[in-house]
């Protein structure tokens, strides 16, 4: 007679950092857009239902489909490595990430789903128990359930989610609505990615730690306030890409050229010293690779600010395209909900590209 089959599994005697599993971590995982560019060059051959609003076109934030007059649905999803290695807190990180994509359309988040991929062999189940729970709170907190999901044995742990939404046809921001002449508002500071580098290296002290878990878990929850602004003309939110990377795609969209003030850029206190000191991700380069052509750059930049500008964002700030008229209230908007470094940082030209003084 067999043995029947264990149902724990036999762990190592001592469970590994969650860092040291992942080749990158959080957004830093993302495929480098230039590579992307060329996987997906043949997907507008799929057949385009006109209640499909927004699809891969601009490369948007989400997908939005035409329910009725009144109601579109926005769904997104979103999932990747530890970029730290507490498990509740890589749990809040990703989850507030996948989320952001759908404040990032001017909608409401309705609902999620789980993705779970763990290497149930390595890791404790109470380590991937307090992964699902910091979700978990995360969502709690943004009022959406988790309805559902799906869980696989993986190498690497994995998780994120399917996040739903939903929001009125005409208040739907996209990312190429950009006008010439608008203001540029950023909601957060940069530099999650060179904190990120550090904390791999034990270059990070308690209070880098604690600022980067603070700007990683704080939800885009302005976003649902600044559709309702008729002069807010495009919304994205800066993640895997970087603020050159997302924000050439916002340029791109609108037919434009951006222009971003280096000195108006937020940052996370200690992030340029970390980058002078070679604290930079792998996504970083391998970012600025894919369209560092298309970035102009002035003289004196040096090559901190450069990393800064192509830093992989996990759970970034709101890039916000708005009328000069309305940019005092669309910062009161962040300011009074908590995103105290939201500031403007640059304008909307004629041209193309983006373009750093």
């Amino acid at each position: 007679m067999n043995a029947p089959e264990k149902l724990t599994p036999t762990l190592p005697a001592t469970p590994p950092r969650l860092s040291s599993l992942s080749h990158g971590g959080g957004c830093g995982c993302k495929i480098a857009p230039g590579v992307l560019a060329e996987i997906l060059k043949n997907s507008s051959n799929l057949p385009i239902p006109p209640q499909l609003l927004v699809g891969i076109e601009t490369a948007d934030d989400a997908a939005v489909y035409l329910l009725n007059d009144e109601q579109a649905l926005i769904a997104t999803t979103d999932f990747f490595m530890p970029i730290v290695d507490d498990p509740y807190d890589f749990g809040r990180i990703a989850a507030t990430n996948a989320i952001s994509d759908v404040y990032a359309m001017g909608g409401t988040p309705i609902m999620a789903l789980g993705l779970v991929g763990m290497p149930i062999n390595v890791l404790p189940l109470e380590t991937i128990g307090a992964i699902l729970r910091g979700g978990q709170d995360v969502c709690r907190d943004a009022g959406i359930p988790i309805a559902g999901g799906h869980t696989i044995d993986s190498v690497e742990p994995i998780y994120g989610l399917v996040v739903l939404g939903l929001v009125h046809p005409s208040r739907i921001k996209k990312n190429s609505g950009a006008r010439a002449g608008d203001v540029l508002i950023l909601s957060k500071p940069l530099g999650v990615g060179i904190l990120s580098a550090a904390l791999k290296k034990d270059a990070l002290d308690a209070e880098g730690y604690a600022r980067m878990i603070a700007v990683t878990t704080q939800l885009n929850k302005p976003g649902i306030d600044l559709a309702k602004l008729d002069g807010v003309h495009a919304l994205t939110d800066i993640t895997g890409f970087g603020l050159a990377g997302h924000g050439l795609e916002l340029a791109r969209g609108a037919g434009l050229k951006m222009q971003l003030q280096m000195s108006q850029i937020p940052l996370l206190p200690g992030v340029l010293e970390l980058a002078a000191q070679g604290m930079v991700t792998g996504a970083s380069g391998r970012n600025w690779t894919s369209y560092g052509s298309e970035v102009s750059l002035p003289a004196d930049i040096s090559p901190a600010q450069q990393a800064l500008l192509s830093d992989p964002q996990t759970s970034g700030g709101l890039l916000v395209s708005c009328d000069p008229g309305i940019a005092d209230q669309v910062l009161a908007c962040f300011h009074s909900q908590g995103f105290g470094d939201a500031r403007a940082v640059g304008h909307m030209l004629a041209g193309s590209g983006v373009e750093v003084i």
